[in-house]
Protein backbone atom coordinates (compact mmCIF):
# COMPACT_ATOMS: atom_id res chain seq x y z
CA UNK A 1 0.00 0.00 0.00
CA UNK A 2 1.77 3.35 -0.99
CA UNK A 3 2.86 5.21 2.04
CA UNK A 4 3.15 9.45 2.62
CA UNK A 5 5.54 10.10 4.73
CA UNK A 6 6.02 13.89 5.64
CA UNK A 7 8.86 15.47 6.99
CA UNK A 8 9.68 19.01 9.10
CA UNK A 9 10.59 21.59 6.99
CA UNK A 10 13.87 23.32 8.89
CA UNK A 11 13.78 26.91 9.53
CA UNK A 12 16.52 28.95 7.20
CA UNK A 13 18.85 30.48 9.24
CA UNK A 14 20.74 32.79 7.29
CA UNK A 15 23.57 34.12 9.80
CA UNK A 16 24.64 30.67 10.00
CA UNK A 17 24.79 29.58 6.28
CA UNK A 18 27.12 32.96 6.03
CA UNK A 19 29.24 31.68 8.60
CA UNK A 20 29.40 27.82 7.10
CA UNK A 21 30.18 29.81 3.66
CA UNK A 22 33.22 31.85 5.20
CA UNK A 23 34.45 29.01 6.72
CA UNK A 24 34.80 26.57 3.65
CA UNK A 25 36.34 30.09 2.09
CA UNK A 26 38.88 30.23 4.25
CA UNK A 27 39.52 26.66 4.26
CA UNK A 28 40.30 27.07 0.28
CA UNK A 29 42.43 30.29 1.02
CA UNK A 30 44.59 28.02 3.42
CA UNK A 31 44.99 25.05 1.11
CA UNK A 32 45.82 27.45 -2.15
CA UNK A 33 48.55 28.78 0.21
CA UNK A 34 50.04 25.46 0.88
CA UNK A 35 49.89 24.06 -2.63
CA UNK A 36 52.22 27.58 -4.25
CA UNK A 37 54.12 26.49 -1.24
CA UNK A 38 54.94 22.90 -1.52
CA UNK A 39 54.28 22.32 -5.11
CA UNK A 40 57.28 23.65 -7.19
CA UNK A 41 57.00 21.35 -10.32
CA UNK A 42 54.38 22.79 -12.53
CA UNK A 43 53.98 20.14 -14.61
CA UNK A 44 54.96 16.82 -12.60
CA UNK A 45 52.55 16.37 -9.48
CA UNK A 46 53.19 14.51 -6.24
CA UNK A 47 51.28 12.70 -4.41
CA UNK A 48 50.36 15.30 -1.69
CA UNK A 49 49.60 17.73 -4.19
CA UNK A 50 47.03 15.65 -6.34
CA UNK A 51 45.29 14.81 -2.48
CA UNK A 52 45.57 18.61 -1.66
CA UNK A 53 44.25 19.39 -5.05
CA UNK A 54 41.32 16.32 -4.82
CA UNK A 55 40.39 18.23 -1.27
CA UNK A 56 40.09 21.30 -2.60
CA UNK A 57 37.81 20.44 -5.33
CA UNK A 58 36.00 18.66 -2.56
CA UNK A 59 35.56 21.98 -0.37
CA UNK A 60 34.83 24.00 -3.77
CA UNK A 61 31.66 21.34 -4.21
CA UNK A 62 30.09 21.63 -0.64
CA UNK A 63 30.75 25.24 -0.65
CA UNK A 64 28.79 25.00 -3.56
CA UNK A 65 25.96 22.79 -2.12
CA UNK A 66 25.97 24.94 1.09
CA UNK A 67 25.67 28.30 -1.05
CA UNK A 68 22.82 27.21 -2.91
CA UNK A 69 21.27 25.49 0.51
CA UNK A 70 21.32 29.43 1.73
CA UNK A 71 19.87 30.50 -1.16
CA UNK A 72 17.22 27.79 -1.33
CA UNK A 73 16.40 28.34 2.58
CA UNK A 74 16.34 32.19 1.84
CA UNK A 75 14.03 31.75 -1.03
CA UNK A 76 11.59 29.60 1.11
CA UNK A 77 11.43 32.00 3.97
CA UNK A 78 10.49 35.05 0.96
CA UNK A 79 7.75 32.77 0.16
CA UNK A 80 9.66 31.82 -3.92
CA UNK A 81 10.16 28.45 -5.72
CA UNK A 82 12.97 26.39 -6.23
CA UNK A 83 13.00 24.31 -9.70
CA UNK A 84 13.91 20.52 -9.09
CA UNK A 85 15.96 20.60 -11.81
CA UNK A 86 15.93 17.39 -14.16
CA UNK A 87 17.97 15.48 -11.84
CA UNK A 88 15.30 16.29 -9.21
CA UNK A 89 12.96 15.57 -11.69
CA UNK A 90 14.12 11.77 -12.63
CA UNK A 91 14.66 11.01 -8.85
CA UNK A 92 10.79 11.73 -8.55
CA UNK A 93 9.84 9.86 -11.44
CA UNK A 94 12.17 7.12 -9.83
CA UNK A 95 10.22 7.22 -6.29
CA UNK A 96 7.02 7.35 -7.67
CA UNK A 97 7.27 3.56 -9.10
CA UNK A 98 7.03 2.52 -4.93
CA UNK A 99 5.71 -1.04 -4.89
CA UNK A 100 2.54 -1.39 -5.68
CA UNK A 101 1.83 -4.47 -2.88
CA UNK A 102 2.51 -4.84 0.58
CA UNK A 103 1.66 -7.34 3.31
CA UNK A 104 -0.66 -5.88 5.89
CA UNK A 105 0.12 -8.85 7.98
CA UNK A 106 0.47 -12.45 7.99
CA UNK A 107 -3.17 -13.42 6.59
CA UNK A 108 -3.41 -10.48 4.18
CA UNK A 109 -2.16 -8.83 1.43
CA UNK A 110 -3.22 -5.69 -0.33
CA UNK A 111 -2.17 -3.42 -3.56
CA UNK A 112 -2.97 0.27 -4.01
CA UNK A 113 -2.55 2.16 -6.57
CA UNK A 114 -3.94 5.77 -7.78
CA UNK A 115 -4.03 7.37 -11.64
CA UNK A 116 -5.17 5.87 -14.37
CA UNK A 117 -6.36 2.18 -13.20
CA UNK A 118 -8.55 0.12 -15.73
CA UNK A 119 -10.10 -3.44 -14.56
CA UNK A 120 -11.14 -6.21 -16.29
CA UNK A 121 -12.84 -8.37 -14.32
CA UNK A 122 -13.65 -11.25 -16.56
CA UNK A 123 -9.39 -11.57 -16.83
CA UNK A 124 -8.49 -11.25 -12.98
CA UNK A 125 -6.70 -7.95 -14.61
CA UNK A 126 -5.77 -5.16 -13.63
CA UNK A 127 -3.86 -2.72 -15.55
CA UNK A 128 -2.06 0.91 -14.70
CA UNK A 129 -0.42 3.06 -16.50
CA UNK A 130 3.74 2.68 -16.67
CA UNK A 131 4.56 5.72 -14.61
CA UNK A 132 2.74 3.72 -11.73
CA UNK A 133 4.97 0.58 -12.29
CA UNK A 134 7.54 -1.10 -14.42
CA UNK A 135 6.72 -4.81 -13.34
CA UNK A 136 3.97 -7.19 -12.76
CA UNK A 137 2.27 -8.52 -9.12
CA UNK A 138 0.10 -11.26 -8.21
CA UNK A 139 -2.12 -11.68 -5.27
CA UNK A 140 -4.86 -13.68 -4.06
CA UNK A 141 -7.13 -10.88 -2.59
CA UNK A 142 -8.85 -12.48 0.44
CA UNK A 143 -7.43 -12.32 4.13
CA UNK A 144 -6.16 -15.95 4.73
CA UNK A 145 -3.49 -16.52 2.73
CA UNK A 146 -1.46 -18.32 5.45
CA UNK A 147 -3.80 -21.05 4.76
CA UNK A 148 -3.75 -23.33 1.35
CA UNK A 149 -6.70 -24.56 2.23
CA UNK A 150 -8.44 -21.33 1.76
CA UNK A 151 -6.70 -19.70 -0.99
CA UNK A 152 -7.16 -22.63 -3.30
CA UNK A 153 -10.49 -21.40 -3.30
CA UNK A 154 -9.45 -18.16 -4.70
CA UNK A 155 -8.70 -16.66 -8.07
CA UNK A 156 -5.04 -14.95 -8.97
CA UNK A 157 -4.81 -11.67 -10.18
CA UNK A 158 -2.28 -9.93 -11.69
CA UNK A 159 -2.01 -6.00 -11.98
CA UNK A 160 0.43 -4.91 -14.45
CA UNK A 161 1.45 -1.66 -16.42
CA UNK A 162 -0.14 -1.40 -20.29
CA UNK A 163 3.51 -0.81 -22.30
CA UNK A 164 1.85 1.05 -24.72
CA UNK A 165 -1.10 2.53 -26.45
CA UNK A 166 -2.09 -0.42 -28.54
CA UNK A 167 -1.73 -2.61 -25.56
CA UNK A 168 -4.39 -0.35 -23.24
CA UNK A 169 -7.33 -1.28 -22.52
CA UNK A 170 -10.05 0.39 -23.95
CA UNK A 171 -13.03 2.20 -20.64
CA UNK A 172 -16.01 0.38 -21.37
CA UNK A 173 -17.26 2.20 -17.99
CA UNK A 174 -15.65 5.28 -16.30
CA UNK A 175 -16.11 6.11 -12.24
CA UNK A 176 -15.15 8.96 -10.08
CA UNK A 177 -14.85 7.09 -6.96
CA UNK A 178 -12.40 4.39 -5.65
CA UNK A 179 -12.89 0.59 -6.58
CA UNK A 180 -12.08 -2.15 -3.47
CA UNK A 181 -11.23 -5.28 -5.47
CA UNK A 182 -11.28 -8.78 -2.99
CA UNK A 183 -12.60 -12.32 -3.16
CA UNK A 184 -15.26 -14.39 -1.11
CA UNK A 185 -14.29 -17.72 -2.42
CA UNK A 186 -12.46 -19.73 0.48
CA UNK A 187 -14.33 -20.65 3.41
CA UNK A 188 -17.17 -18.57 3.17
CA UNK A 189 -20.40 -20.19 3.99
CA UNK A 190 -19.24 -20.61 7.37
CA UNK A 191 -20.43 -17.51 9.74
CA UNK A 192 -16.63 -17.21 11.27
CA UNK A 193 -15.33 -17.27 8.22
CA UNK A 194 -17.60 -14.84 6.59
CA UNK A 195 -16.60 -12.19 9.35
CA UNK A 196 -13.33 -12.69 10.35
CA UNK A 197 -12.03 -13.31 6.52
CA UNK A 198 -14.59 -10.82 4.82
CA UNK A 199 -16.64 -8.73 6.22
CA UNK A 200 -14.63 -7.11 8.92
CA UNK A 201 -11.46 -6.70 6.76
CA UNK A 202 -14.09 -5.10 4.41
CA UNK A 203 -15.12 -2.64 7.07
CA UNK A 204 -11.22 -1.59 7.88
CA UNK A 205 -10.68 -1.08 4.00
CA UNK A 206 -13.97 0.62 2.94
CA UNK A 207 -15.06 2.16 5.70
CA UNK A 208 -13.17 5.93 5.69
CA UNK A 209 -15.19 5.98 2.12
CA UNK A 210 -18.00 6.58 3.88
CA UNK A 211 -19.97 4.42 1.27
CA UNK A 212 -18.26 6.40 -1.85
CA UNK A 213 -16.58 3.25 -3.27
CA UNK A 214 -17.29 0.60 -5.58
CA UNK A 215 -16.81 -3.41 -4.87
CA UNK A 216 -15.59 -5.37 -7.44
CA UNK A 217 -16.07 -9.30 -6.25
CA UNK A 218 -14.34 -11.99 -7.25
CA UNK A 219 -15.32 -15.82 -6.45
CA UNK A 220 -19.23 -14.60 -6.13
CA UNK A 221 -22.11 -16.74 -4.80
CA UNK A 222 -25.30 -15.34 -5.43
CA UNK A 223 -26.96 -16.50 -1.85
CA UNK A 224 -23.45 -14.67 -0.27
CA UNK A 225 -24.06 -11.70 -1.90
CA UNK A 226 -27.75 -11.54 -0.96
CA UNK A 227 -27.27 -12.95 2.57
CA UNK A 228 -24.90 -10.25 3.84
CA UNK A 229 -26.51 -7.57 1.07
CA UNK A 230 -27.42 -5.12 4.25
CA UNK A 231 -24.07 -4.92 5.48
CA UNK A 232 -22.02 -4.49 1.77
CA UNK A 233 -24.89 -1.34 1.59
CA UNK A 234 -23.78 0.13 4.36
CA UNK A 235 -20.06 0.22 2.85
CA UNK A 236 -21.14 0.80 -0.63
CA UNK A 237 -23.51 2.65 -2.16
CA UNK A 238 -23.20 1.54 -5.41
CA UNK A 239 -23.97 -2.02 -7.07
CA UNK A 240 -21.84 -4.42 -6.63
CA UNK A 241 -19.19 -5.82 -9.58
CA UNK A 242 -19.70 -9.60 -10.04
CA UNK A 243 -15.90 -9.68 -11.54
CA UNK A 244 -16.44 -13.15 -12.78
CA UNK A 245 -19.41 -12.33 -14.80
CA UNK A 246 -18.20 -9.12 -16.37
CA UNK A 247 -17.95 -10.47 -19.92
CA UNK A 248 -15.34 -8.06 -21.89
CA UNK A 249 -16.01 -4.86 -19.77
CA UNK A 250 -13.31 -2.69 -18.78
CA UNK A 251 -14.02 -0.41 -15.73
CA UNK A 252 -11.82 2.43 -15.31
CA UNK A 253 -10.98 3.97 -11.97
CA UNK A 254 -8.93 6.80 -10.31
CA UNK A 255 -7.50 4.25 -7.58
CA UNK A 256 -8.16 0.95 -7.16
CA UNK A 257 -7.29 -1.44 -4.14
CA UNK A 258 -6.80 -5.07 -4.50
CA UNK A 259 -7.16 -7.12 -1.15
CA UNK A 260 -8.47 -6.72 1.86
CA UNK A 261 -6.25 -5.73 5.13
CA UNK A 262 -6.81 -8.27 8.28
CA UNK A 263 -5.92 -6.88 11.79
CA UNK A 264 -7.13 -9.36 14.13
CA UNK A 265 -9.54 -12.30 14.45
CA UNK A 266 -12.94 -10.45 14.63
CA UNK A 267 -11.44 -7.23 15.36
CA UNK A 268 -10.05 -3.74 14.53
CA UNK A 269 -6.83 -1.79 15.61
CA UNK A 270 -7.41 1.70 15.69
CA UNK A 271 -4.26 2.79 15.59
CA UNK A 272 -3.84 1.22 11.90
CA UNK A 273 -6.94 2.89 10.94
CA UNK A 274 -7.82 5.63 9.10
CA UNK A 275 -9.53 8.24 11.32
CA UNK A 276 -9.19 5.72 14.50
CA UNK A 277 -12.15 3.59 14.00
CA UNK A 278 -12.68 0.64 15.82
CA UNK A 279 -14.57 -2.73 16.42
CA UNK A 280 -17.22 -0.45 18.35
CA UNK A 281 -17.95 1.53 14.90
CA UNK A 282 -18.31 -1.89 13.49
CA UNK A 283 -20.92 -3.29 15.76
CA UNK A 284 -22.75 0.43 15.24
CA UNK A 285 -22.72 -0.01 11.43
CA UNK A 286 -24.17 -3.46 12.25
CA UNK A 287 -26.82 -1.91 13.83
CA UNK A 288 -27.50 0.48 11.90
CA UNK A 289 -27.59 -2.31 8.67
CA UNK A 290 -30.15 -4.28 10.88
CA UNK A 291 -32.28 -1.85 12.86
CA UNK A 292 -30.96 -3.02 16.09
CA UNK A 293 -32.84 -1.29 18.93
CA UNK A 294 -30.40 -1.93 21.87
CA UNK A 295 -26.83 -0.47 22.09
CA UNK A 296 -26.59 -1.42 25.37
CA UNK A 297 -27.84 -4.89 27.56
CA UNK A 298 -30.39 -2.57 29.83
CA UNK A 299 -33.59 -3.19 31.31
CA UNK A 300 -36.88 -2.04 29.70
CA UNK A 301 -38.39 0.64 31.95
CA UNK A 302 -41.61 -0.79 31.54
CA UNK A 303 -42.60 -3.24 34.84
CA UNK A 304 -45.10 -5.00 32.73
CA UNK A 305 -42.48 -5.32 30.06
CA UNK A 306 -40.84 -9.16 29.68
CA UNK A 307 -37.97 -7.45 29.28
CA UNK A 308 -37.26 -6.77 32.69
CA UNK A 309 -36.40 -10.08 33.35
CA UNK A 310 -32.72 -10.91 31.49
CA UNK A 311 -32.74 -12.83 28.94
CA UNK A 312 -30.62 -15.79 28.07
CA UNK A 313 -30.28 -17.09 24.30
CA UNK A 314 -28.77 -20.65 24.11
CA UNK A 315 -26.96 -20.83 20.75
CA UNK A 316 -28.06 -24.94 19.81
CA UNK A 317 -26.41 -27.11 17.65
CA UNK A 318 -27.30 -30.67 15.95
CA UNK A 319 -24.59 -32.03 14.07
CA UNK A 320 -21.73 -31.92 16.66
CA UNK A 321 -20.89 -30.35 19.48
CA UNK A 322 -24.60 -30.61 20.72
CA UNK A 323 -25.66 -29.62 24.46
CA UNK A 324 -27.90 -33.00 25.20
CA UNK A 325 -29.54 -31.69 28.36
CA UNK A 326 -30.68 -28.34 26.24
CA UNK A 327 -34.28 -28.34 27.87
CA UNK A 328 -33.08 -29.01 31.31
CA UNK A 329 -30.34 -26.02 31.27
CA UNK A 330 -33.50 -23.49 29.85
CA UNK A 331 -35.24 -24.85 33.23
CA UNK A 332 -32.65 -24.44 35.37
CA UNK A 333 -31.85 -20.56 33.54
CA UNK A 334 -35.67 -19.78 34.35
CA UNK A 335 -35.47 -20.88 37.64
CA UNK A 336 -32.65 -18.15 37.82
CA UNK A 337 -34.93 -15.41 36.77
CA UNK A 338 -33.92 -15.63 32.78
CA UNK A 339 -36.01 -15.15 30.12
CA UNK A 340 -34.56 -18.10 27.75
CA UNK A 341 -34.59 -18.13 24.02
CA UNK A 342 -33.46 -21.64 22.48
CA UNK A 343 -32.03 -21.09 19.14
CA UNK A 344 -30.14 -22.67 16.26
CA UNK A 345 -27.93 -20.95 13.31
CA UNK A 346 -27.96 -22.12 10.21
CA UNK A 347 -26.13 -21.58 6.92
CA UNK A 348 -30.11 -20.79 5.36
CA UNK A 349 -31.30 -18.32 8.45
CA UNK A 350 -32.80 -14.93 8.22
CA UNK A 351 -29.64 -12.67 9.18
CA UNK A 352 -31.31 -9.88 10.56
CA UNK A 353 -34.50 -11.78 11.97
CA UNK A 354 -31.29 -13.70 13.73
CA UNK A 355 -29.44 -10.35 14.17
CA UNK A 356 -32.13 -8.95 16.07
CA UNK A 357 -32.84 -11.98 18.40
CA UNK A 358 -29.30 -12.30 19.32
CA UNK A 359 -29.36 -7.94 19.87
CA UNK A 360 -32.51 -8.85 22.71
CA UNK A 361 -30.26 -10.83 24.48
CA UNK A 362 -28.46 -10.22 27.62
CA UNK A 363 -26.38 -13.43 28.46
CA UNK A 364 -25.76 -15.59 25.33
CA UNK A 365 -24.14 -18.99 26.09
CA UNK A 366 -22.81 -22.11 23.22
CA UNK A 367 -20.36 -24.55 22.61
CA UNK A 368 -17.02 -23.29 20.86
CA UNK A 369 -18.46 -22.91 17.08
CA UNK A 370 -18.97 -20.59 13.90
CA UNK A 371 -22.18 -20.12 15.49
CA UNK A 372 -20.75 -18.01 18.55
CA UNK A 373 -19.94 -15.35 15.67
CA UNK A 374 -23.60 -13.97 16.68
CA UNK A 375 -21.60 -11.98 19.48
CA UNK A 376 -21.31 -9.09 17.25
CA UNK A 377 -24.49 -8.43 17.18
CA UNK A 378 -24.84 -8.32 21.40
CA UNK A 379 -25.34 -5.33 23.00
CA UNK A 380 -22.69 -3.47 24.97
CA UNK A 381 -22.40 -4.71 28.44
CA UNK A 382 -23.97 -8.19 27.31
CA UNK A 383 -22.22 -11.66 29.11
CA UNK A 384 -21.25 -13.69 26.59
CA UNK A 385 -20.52 -17.27 27.63
CA UNK A 386 -18.48 -19.76 25.69
CA UNK A 387 -18.67 -23.40 26.63
CA UNK A 388 -15.05 -25.08 25.94
CA UNK A 389 -14.94 -28.75 24.46
CA UNK A 390 -13.09 -30.95 26.25
CA UNK A 391 -9.82 -31.43 24.27
CA UNK A 392 -7.18 -28.81 25.26
CA UNK A 393 -9.01 -26.34 23.06
CA UNK A 394 -8.91 -23.01 25.24
CA UNK A 395 -5.84 -21.53 23.13
CA UNK A 396 -8.46 -22.00 20.42
CA UNK A 397 -11.58 -20.88 22.36
CA UNK A 398 -9.24 -17.91 23.33
CA UNK A 399 -7.89 -16.77 19.57
CA UNK A 400 -11.17 -16.90 17.58
CA UNK A 401 -13.75 -16.00 20.79
CA UNK A 402 -11.99 -14.65 23.95
CA UNK A 403 -10.09 -12.22 22.68
CA UNK A 404 -12.49 -10.30 20.50
CA UNK A 405 -14.86 -9.93 23.18
CA UNK A 406 -13.06 -6.90 25.77
CA UNK A 407 -13.37 -4.61 22.87
CA UNK A 408 -16.88 -5.70 21.66
CA UNK A 409 -17.34 -4.23 25.11
CA UNK A 410 -18.57 -7.88 25.94
CA UNK A 411 -18.12 -9.26 29.54
CA UNK A 412 -16.32 -13.03 28.82
CA UNK A 413 -17.15 -16.30 30.93
CA UNK A 414 -16.31 -19.45 30.02
CA UNK A 415 -17.15 -23.02 30.83
CA UNK A 416 -14.70 -25.55 30.77
CA UNK A 417 -16.16 -29.23 29.49
CA UNK A 418 -14.89 -32.42 31.93
CA UNK A 419 -14.41 -35.77 30.82
CA UNK A 420 -18.05 -37.34 32.55
CA UNK A 421 -19.95 -34.40 30.52
CA UNK A 422 -18.37 -35.29 27.09
CA UNK A 423 -19.79 -37.88 24.82
CA UNK A 424 -15.85 -39.10 24.20
CA UNK A 425 -16.12 -40.82 27.57
CA UNK A 426 -18.47 -43.56 25.92
CA UNK A 427 -16.06 -43.49 22.29
CA UNK A 428 -12.59 -44.53 24.22
CA UNK A 429 -11.47 -45.87 27.62
CA UNK A 430 -9.88 -43.79 30.08
CA UNK A 431 -6.64 -44.39 29.68
CA UNK A 432 -6.94 -43.44 26.04
CA UNK A 433 -4.57 -40.36 24.62
CA UNK A 434 -7.94 -38.57 24.28
CA UNK A 435 -7.68 -37.65 27.73
CA UNK A 436 -4.71 -38.48 29.31
CA UNK A 437 -2.33 -36.84 26.17
CA UNK A 438 -4.64 -34.66 24.22
CA UNK A 439 -1.36 -32.58 22.86
CA UNK A 440 -0.40 -35.96 21.15
CA UNK A 441 -3.81 -35.54 19.45
CA UNK A 442 -3.05 -32.14 18.36
CA UNK A 443 0.34 -33.34 16.89
CA UNK A 444 -0.86 -34.94 14.33
CA UNK A 445 -2.37 -31.90 12.84
CA UNK A 446 -5.90 -29.97 12.40
CA UNK A 447 -7.66 -32.37 10.48
CA UNK A 448 -7.68 -34.87 13.61
CA UNK A 449 -7.80 -32.67 15.93
CA UNK A 450 -11.18 -31.36 14.31
CA UNK A 451 -12.25 -35.19 13.82
CA UNK A 452 -11.67 -36.45 17.52
CA UNK A 453 -12.35 -32.96 19.47
CA UNK A 454 -14.77 -31.15 17.31
CA UNK A 455 -16.48 -33.24 14.67
CA UNK A 456 -17.20 -35.71 17.42
CA UNK A 457 -18.31 -34.83 20.71
CA UNK A 458 -21.16 -33.53 22.32
CA UNK A 459 -21.59 -32.06 25.57
CA UNK A 460 -23.69 -32.25 28.78
CA UNK A 461 -22.94 -29.92 31.32
CA UNK A 462 -23.50 -30.66 35.10
CA UNK A 463 -26.30 -28.58 35.61
CA UNK A 464 -25.08 -27.64 39.25
CA UNK A 465 -21.77 -26.28 37.77
CA UNK A 466 -23.62 -24.14 34.94
CA UNK A 467 -26.17 -22.41 37.36
CA UNK A 468 -22.47 -21.01 39.39
CA UNK A 469 -21.48 -19.91 36.10
CA UNK A 470 -25.03 -18.25 35.01
CA UNK A 471 -25.29 -16.63 38.38
CA UNK A 472 -21.74 -14.92 38.14
CA UNK A 473 -23.29 -13.83 34.42
CA UNK A 474 -25.88 -12.26 36.77
CA UNK A 475 -23.78 -10.05 38.68
CA UNK A 476 -23.02 -7.86 35.67
CA UNK A 477 -26.06 -7.40 34.54
CA UNK A 478 -27.85 -4.08 35.45
CA UNK A 479 -30.94 -5.80 35.86
CA UNK A 480 -30.76 -6.95 39.22
CA UNK A 481 -29.36 -4.20 40.65
CA UNK A 482 -32.27 -2.34 39.00
CA UNK A 483 -34.83 -5.31 40.78
CA UNK A 484 -32.75 -4.96 43.80
CA UNK A 485 -33.30 -0.56 44.13
CA UNK A 486 -36.88 -1.52 43.36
Amino acid sequence: MKSVRTYPRAEPRRTGNAFIIASMLLSLCILSFVKARYCSAPYAKSQASTDIEMNMEAIRMVTARSADHALKGIGDEEGSTVSMGKAGEEKAAADSKKPICAETSRRSDVCEAEGDIRVKGSSQAIFLQPSLTNQEWKIKPYARKHDKAAIAHVKEWTIKPFTDQESRPRCTENYTVPAVVFSIGGFTGNLFHDFTDVLVPLFITSYRFGGEVQFVIADAKSWWLSKFSLILKQLSKYEIIDADNDQDAVRCFPRVIAGLSFQKELGVDPSRTPGGFSVVDFKAMLRNAYGLERPRAEPSGDQWDLRRKPRLLIISRKSSRAFLNERGMADMAMSLGFDVRIAEPEITTDLGKFARLVNSADVMIGVHGAGLTNMVFLPAGAVFIQVVPMGNLEWLARDTFETPSPEMQLKYLHYRIQADESTLSDQYPKDDPVFTDPQSIHKKGWHELSRVYLDNQNVKPHLGRLRLTLLEALKFLPHTRTTTAR
